[in-house]
């Protein structure tokens, strides 16, 4: 075993993301997954374990942090990334299987908890208003470094003619799971989260929600793929996501399908 692939069991068993003991030598296939799909991952996951008896391990963070961590040897076997470049820069490293499928498009939107003076306004117009009389103290995007949903609200602020003037009032979250947490803990005015997110029961009723128009960013494509080495289950899995039943759970999420 590489020293890479020993420091990332480590850091997965730290995290409790790997089993301990005898188990260790056989970890549960793994799935590193963009964070906007935490919800409907996870219930696309259970039924496929129900269904196949297959059971899988999925890790959400930022599609830019994966991306760094499995160029340096992490061990995951599949890559659901929010960004489709990703995907396209592992494949040229040499890290997986093919450049991948294109599971879904996302959206984004401003998010604001209730209480806030801010108005849950797609078009940010009340956003620009709060800014010059002083309402906004603080608000969430995700990190637009490595996060791609905190690309795109970077993207859609400059539209909107918002980006420099908001820019000192930010809060960048890790990956878009967080930054809904700062967008609807009240420790924010809101923030711009994944469309996926806020149709989450969970977060829908912690605020109000309105979709930014989705031409005031680039597209949000969604690519998926397998490393070299990824086992039969996760195989499985990548096969199973573009089926009628997985596809109507990703739906109801938000996500459009894609068309090819």
């Amino acid at each position: 075993m590489s020293v890479p692939r020993r420091r990332w069991l480590a850091l997965l068993a730290a995290l409790g993301l790997a089993a301990a003991g005898p188990l260790a030598a056989q970890p549960l296939p793994t799935l590193a997954a963009a964070s906007d799909l935490k919800f409907a991952i996870e219930e696309v996951a259970a039924r496929f374990e129900k269904d196949t008896g297959h059971k899988l391990r999925l890790v959400f963070g930022s599609s830019g942090s994966f991306y760094s961590q499995i160029l340096q040897g992490a061990p995951f076997q599949m890559f659901m990334s929010a960004d489709e470049d990703f995907v396209f820069r592992l494949h040229d490293a040499g890290k997986t299987l093919d450049r991948g499928r294109l599971y879904a498009v996302g959206r984004i939107g401003i998010k604001v908890p209730a209480g806030s003076p801010l108005k849950a306004d797609g078009e940010l117009k009340d956003l620009a208003a709060a800014l010059n009389d002083g309402r906004l103290r603080k608000f969430a995007i995700a990190s637009p470094d490595h996060a791609p949903y905190g690309m795109r609200a970077r993207e859609a602020l400059q539209h909107a003619g918002l980006w420099e003037s908001i820019r000192p009032k930010l809060v960048y979250g890790e990956n878009i799971s967080q930054t809904a947490q700062f967008a609807t803990s009240g420790s924010t005015q809101g923030g711009i989260i994944a469309l996926s997110l806020a149709l989450a029961p969970q977060v829908a009723r912690l605020g109000d929600f309105a979709l930014i128009p989705a031409s005031w960013h680039q597209p949000l494509k969604q690519r998926m793929v397998l490393t070299k080495d990824a086992p039969p289950a996760l195989r499985a899995f990548y096969d199973h996501l573009s089926t009628p039943p997985a596809q109507e759970i990703m739906k109801r999420y938000g996500f459009e399908m894609p068309r090819d």
